[in-house]
């Protein structure tokens, strides 16, 4: 039964969204913003894979919000279950067992791959990264970390120095430990590659070349998302997961894979790491392992990890590790995706909708350079010029070009996902595929604006 309906705003619920905007921009200090140059979208009520704003439109939310409403809003065997769990036990330490808590690790560990059976639990991605870096540098003994440029993995101290996108800039002081290299990306290639199999190739001896320069006796832990997201949806060509899989074997150093947004059936597998038949030694997850209903995140543990701290005290915790409330919300987002086979109808829909839809797109619309994905998780790269590949907006930027764009998604009345010169197609995995096509659509008719901007 749905929570919502499709009827019209109340003049109730107009005035709670204006007096919301209002003391929002009185007291609401916003993320990766200049503040006063702001002008937030009100949501005022939220069903399935629609959003309405404050002005009582309703959006098609092809966005999932931050990527992490992977069974869409308001599902109804998630909400009971967080109201079940807050009528029987709201909140207990993390040093007490709890069964909402025991039950959502015993229900990830069924899903990692390789003998990830072990589960600390945080509060969202970026600790899970901070987690998952000090894990590796307490069980090696070493110190630097290799991470990818083009990646995002969180926003706290560490997470950020190691990211590979602009925002680690204003935040890196050179001092944590943090070297990047090129992963690849065939479109923008750093190796002058004209096949996957050569990007995979020169990628993977480039890589190698940076951990006997920097130091193998020196690296802890190389982190990879399995399919970089905010970054741009870049799946890595075949071969090139193993081969980072056993650089780190070779050399003594700790894998992590970043499932953050990859995970949870984002990538049409429950995580995107299972497409390359991989297993790492250390995973991190957040978002849609509860679909962002309640903030939960995490690090599945290997068993040789694991035997580091069998007898040696872990030096890290969280006050709310494995919250009641979160974990509850995690054992009913992930039996609802189970039940309801939404991983399957990701996979599905992705291969017989989105890639058909898009590639028809990139054939009719100059300004679309090329697109890319799996499952639910795919990029559509915007161009002012295909043969020089010039993006619609600078590397780090957005641009005049995009905001028309993107303001033309929402007058039409769907909600994009979009980062730099690219719109990401994102909706929840549980969309139908009438809804689905609706949104593609409108992406359709709005690249026709993009084209103008075609030089060439």
């Amino acid at each position: 039964m749905s929570i919502t309906t499709d009827s019209p705003l109340t003049e109730a619920e107009l005035a709670s969204a204006k007096r919301a905007y209002e003391l929002d921009r009185k007291h609401v200090f916003h993320s990766w913003s200049a503040q006063e140059q702001l002008k937030p979208m009100v949501i005022t009520r939220a069903d399935g894979s629609y959003v309405w704003d404050g002005e009582g439109n309703k959006l098609l939310d092809f966005s999932s919000q931050l990527v992490n409403t992977n069974i869409g809003h308001q599902h109804p065997k998630v909400v009971a279950a967080i109201q079940e769990q807050a009528g029987k036990l709201c909140t207990v330490a993390p040093q007490h067992a709890n069964d909402a808590r025991s039950e959502a690790a015993r229900l990830i560990a069924e899903l990692t791959p390789g003998d990830l059976n072990r589960i600390f639990f945080t509060n969202g991605g970026a600790d899970a990264v901070e987690h998952a870096i000090r894990m590796a540098r307490l069980h090696t003994g070493k110190y630097k970390v290799l991470s990818a440029y083009r990646s995002y993995h969180g926003g706290t101290a560490l997470a950020v120095n190691v990211t590979g996108d602009p925002r680690r800039i204003p935040n890196d002081y050179g001092n944590a430990g943090a070297v990047h290299f090129h992963a690849p990306f065939l479109y923008r290639s750093q190796f002058h590659a004209a096949t996957e199999a050569e990007e995979s190739q020169r990628a993977l001896e480039h890589l190698e070349t940076a951990i006997q320069l920097e130091g193998a006796s020196n690296i802890a832990a190389i982190i990879l998302e399995s399919i970089p997201g905010t970054a741009g949806i870049m799946v890595p060509p075949p071969g090139y997961l193993q081969g980072v899989r056993e650089l780190a074997t070779k050399y003594g150093i700790i894998y992590i894979a970043d499932e953050v947004m990859s995970g949870f059936g984002r990538a049409g597998k429950w995580f995107a790491i299972d497409h390359f038949d991989v297993a790492p030694d250390l995973l991190t997850f957040a978002k849609g392992v509860t679909s962002g209903y309640v903030p939960l995140g995490g690090v599945a543990i290997s068993e040789e990890i694991y035997s580091t701290f069998a007898q040696r005290p872990y030096p890290g915790g969280l006050t709310y590790s494995g919250h009641p409330l979160a974990s509850a919300a995690a054992v009913a987002t992930i039996n609802a995706m189970r039940d309801e086979s939404m991983v399957e109808n990701a996979a599905s829909l992705g291969e017989s909708v989105v890639a058909p839809a898009l590639a028809r797109m990139a054939e009719r619309h100059p300004s679309i350079g090329e697109v890319r994905g799996t499952g639910m998780f795919w990029a559509i790269e915007l161009v002012k010029n295909r043969a020089t590949r010039e993006p619609l907006a600078p590397y780090g930027a957005s641009s005049p070009e995009m905001n028309e764009l993107i303001g033309a998604c929402k007058s039409r009345g769907l909600l994009p996902f979009a980062n730099f010169n690219r719109i990401h197609v994102v909706p929840p995995l549980n969309i139908n595929a009438e809804d689905l096509q609706a949104g593609l659509a409108i992406l359709d008719e709005v690249f026709d604006l993009a084209d103008a901007h075609v030089q060439g």
